[in-house]
């Protein structure tokens, strides 16, 4: 049977702000990528939403970004690779404080805004996140954007002794280049929940996106990510995942396959 994941980025919320539907999303995915305090989150957030992800069988990945609570995380830093190496490292090690806390492994990193975004075919940036997540745990998934940049992120996870999984979002809108449309532009997020369910499964069955002038791109898609700040998170999440289910394709971790 055909595999793949569905994650969403979650613990973002701060203190007594709350961002997110985690407690809705999170009956509908089997992996949750949780901030770890750089961008979004803090310890108590943390914590609950570890506990979260266990309870509901979904496993946890470390959510990592530059130190900008302010922006949340989504203006580009000029960081050097060493920084963005330390950066990602201190991150991973928080998350696995609260992963031992629960008696859970972490599945997998996956960065978070800008830097992720930043290191979409930088070999610099890619190299230091990739020293940071086999350097702290050899058995941890890099989670990274599918596309022209697959044959680089496998040599460099290959190198360092790490799995890799590549992701697509039904919920963002794609350059013909393979790039996410910026969030400052009209259309970068899909809302509609049928247009959404329709590119998901597009891509769990065809490992297919249609970009915005029209073209398709073919790429390996492990896992597909639908944003919890959406306001149509739970709704778009819950038919993405009926109507991959409805073709057949098995809905798992991505720990499980990869």
């Amino acid at each position: 049977m055909k595999r793949i994941d569905l994650n969403c980025d979650m613990g973002e919320s701060f203190g007594a702000w709350t961002m997110g539907m985690d407690a809705e999303v999170i009956r509908h995915v089997t992996s949750a990528n949780i901030a770890c305090g750089f961008h979004a989150g803090d310890p108590r957030v943390m914590y609950k939403t570890v506990k979260l992800a266990k309870d509901h069988g979904v496993g946890v990945g470390a959510h990592p970004g530059y130190p900008d609570l302010v922006g949340f995380g989504r203006r580009n830093l000029d960081c050097t690779p060493d920084e963005v190496r330390d950066y990602v490292a201190y991150q991973i090690g928080a998350m696995k404080a609260f992963c031992a806390l629960h008696g859970v492994s972490l599945q997998h990193v996956k960065p978070h805004g800008s830097l992720y975004n930043m290191s979409v075919g930088n070999e610099a940036m890619i190299r230091a996140i990739v020293e940071a997540v086999a350097g702290v745990d050899q058995n941890v998934i890099y989670l990274a954007l599918g596309g022209a940049q697959e044959p680089l992120v496998m040599k460099i996870a290959k190198e360092a002794g790490i799995r890799v999984a590549f992701e697509a979002f039904p919920d963002r809108a794609y350059t013909p280049e393979g790039k996410l449309v910026p969030r400052s532009l009209p259309g970068a997020v899909v809302k509609d929940p049928q247009a959404a369910s329709e590119r998901a499964l597009r891509m769990a069955k065809e490992g297919k996106i249609i970009t915005t002038d029209g073209s398709v791109l073919e790429m390996r898609i492990d896992t597909i990510c639908v944003h919890g700040d959406n306001p149509s998170a739970v709704e778009l999440v819950k038919n993405i995942r009926a109507a991959i289910e409805g073709e057949g394709i098995a809905v798992v971790p991505m720990g499980s396959f990869i």
